[in-house]
């Protein structure tokens, strides 16, 4: 992958200030024993500069002058940069760049040349993720919980993709436990209900016409056949039939969602395999247990719990912690760096419980993180809404995509940090208008493809850039220089987890673009003119383009 133009630039200016305050330490000008890590800011005022320093106002102190005369000392003793134009001490004692066009050239070649690989990098390489995203027990449809977790996992993988990282995405299938015995116990009571016995429905049973459905299959299936069998077969047979039907509706939901996963992996599977008992014996074997009414429980206070944890119950069954904490080692046992879970609401106090017992088991907790997606409120007519056809008492997945669309649903659902409470505006989703902020970004996409419909085959190539300088003015500057912050966005968005870092700087680049394409003709009387604009309208384009993807959400060529 290609040096990112950006990041280039930024550390040529930090060159530039390192060496302008060591080269006034030299000459005795300033005074001071090692220079802080020196930080550049893309200022929000443009008459500020393209980049700035508070170097120093961080040295000034240290050295005994005012800011404003440390940084006149630090600049005079500064050399050639070939981005740089001029410098300025401004306010207190920032040091603000004023860069010539030549880095804004070398991002527009980058991009016409890089094409959708712009913004790539090697930031994350060597690193092996695994991702565990949704995981919603087998027992029902999906949620709206389940669909933001479910874009927020996916385009988190697509970061770190972008950053070099090797990603596994993984679906954690709880099979195994008390709620998939209630499901089967829910369904065997509705099959009868329709075969016209008078039912006691289980008091913890599940709710909902698709428990109904499933019964109402079985019937058509065999009619009342499966009555010939013992109770506790039927309901055994029922509860891997209704597993296995929900699962496969998840799988088709989440498909149609775009979010694909690696692996599905199976919690049975810990169970039969005795990786589940092996738990027990291993941190027996380490002293780290004992023994109170009965139960088994695990020291996890001496890793940072505030409470200790049972791992098996007096009776002699092992807990769901148990069981996640053999997930976790044998996803650790697989080889992956870092661990990622993204969780849904109220988990964050099973967070501390799940880095213990790593900790206990000698792996470094750090290597693990945990992501919470928060709650989502429908919005609908200003109004709290509630739209589930007939799926229990929750609001699916698959109607809130049957409502709005993969695209503003992604996008609503990125918009936020996950740990915040999200209101959903259904109806600004489904709005086409500049209100609505997917359709904002998507409409300067096509808008830009309608240009280039419009002018037929042109000749717009990172290898003329040169020739393109001197048409652009300062609001073709403006375009570019968003551009240019575009690699670093997706690094920033990929390592603090924020996917709405790139869902608000696409918002903004498609402002920009909208308030450029208002104002501005692409087709000119003068040939060089309407290539050096079209240059800038492909590279806008190719970024737009780029940031949907990593969000998961479609670049439409017409709206």
């Amino acid at each position: 992958m290609e040096k990112i133009v950006t990041r280039k630039v930024k550390e040529s200016l930090i060159h530039l200030l390192k060496n302008g305050a060591e080269g006034a330490k030299a000459k005795g000008e300033l005074a001071f024993e090692e220079l802080p890590p020196i930080m550049l800011e893309v200022p929000k005022d443009k008459n500020h500069g393209n980049f700035s320093s508070n170097l120093a106002l961080v040295l000034a102190k240290s050295v005994r002058k005012s800011p404003r005369e440390t940084a006149q000392i630090i600049i005079a003793n500064f050399g050639d940069n070939p981005y740089l134009e001029k410098c300025e001490v401004a306010g207190p004692g920032f040091i603000n760049f004023f860069l010539n066009r030549r880095w804004l050239a070398e991002v527009v070649a980058s991009v016409l040349n890089d094409g959708t690989a712009y913004g790539g990098n090697s930031e994350m390489s060597g690193q092996k993720i695994q991702l565990e995203f949704v995981s919603a027990n087998p027992v029902g449809p999906m949620n709206v919980v389940n669909a933001r977790a479910a874009a927020l996992g996916d385009t988190l993988g697509r970061l770190f993709s972008a950053c070099g990282a090797e990603v596994e995405r993984e679906y954690y299938v709880n099979d195994h436990g008390v709620q998939v015995e209630i499901l089967g116990r829910s369904v065997e009571a509705r099959y009868r209900e329709l075969l016209g016995e008078s039912v006691a429905f289980p008091e913890e049973g599940y709710q909902g016409e698709y428990i109904i459905d499933l019964a109402r299959q079985l019937v058509e299936e065999k009619g009342d056949g499966y009555l010939q069998l013992p109770e506790e077969e039927r309901v055994a047979v029922f509860k891997e039939y209704a597993y296995q039907t929900i699962l496969a509706s998840q799988k088709a939901d989440l498909e149609r969602y775009g979010v694909h996963y690696d692996c599905w992996f199976s919690e049975r599977t810990l169970h039969q395999s005795g990786a589940v008992a092996d738990i027990l014996r291993l941190v027996e074997a380490k002293g780290l247990t004992y023994n109170q009414d009965g139960a088994i429980w695990l020291r996890t206070t001496d890793f940072g719990d505030d409470k200790d944890r049972v791992l098996c119950t007096s009776d002699g069954r092992t807990t769901y912690f148990t069981a996640d904490i053999a997930y976790h080692l044998n996803k650790f046992n697989r080889g992956y760096d870092r661990v990622i879970d993204i969780w849904g609401p109220d988990h964050h106090g099973y967070i501390p419980r799940m880095k213990a017992a790593m900790a206990a088991l000698g792996i470094d907790p750090e290597r693990l993180e945990v992501l919470i997606a928060q709650q989502i409120n429908l919005i609908k007519d200003g109004q709290p809404y509630k739209m589930s056809k007939r799926r229990g008492n929750f609001i699916t997945m698959a109607d809130l995509l049957e409502e709005v669309g993969n695209d503003a649903a992604r996008w609503f659902f990125l918009m936020r940090s996950p740990e915040s409470h999200l209101d959903f505006d259904l109806d600004l989703a489904k709005s086409q208008s500049n209100e609505n902020p997917v359709y904002y970004v998507q409409y300067a996409y096509a808008r830009i493809g309608s240009v280039f419909a419009q002018v037929g085959p042109v000749a717009v190539s990172g290898d003329r850039v040169e020739a393109y300088l001197n048409c652009w003015s300062e609001d073709e500057e403006t375009l570019i220089e968003k551009t240019a912050h575009f690699p670093e966005v997706i690094i920033e968005a990929a390592r603090l987890r924020e996917p709405h870092r790139l869902t608000s700087y696409l918002l903004d680049l498609a402002g920009a673009f909208h308030s450029y394409y208002n104002r501005k003709r692409f087709i000119t009387d003068d040939a060089d003119v309407t290539a050096a604009r079209l240059a800038v309208a492909k590279t806008v384009r190719t970024v737009i383009g780029r940031g949907l993807e990593l969000l998961g959400i479609s670049a439409p060529e017409r709206m």
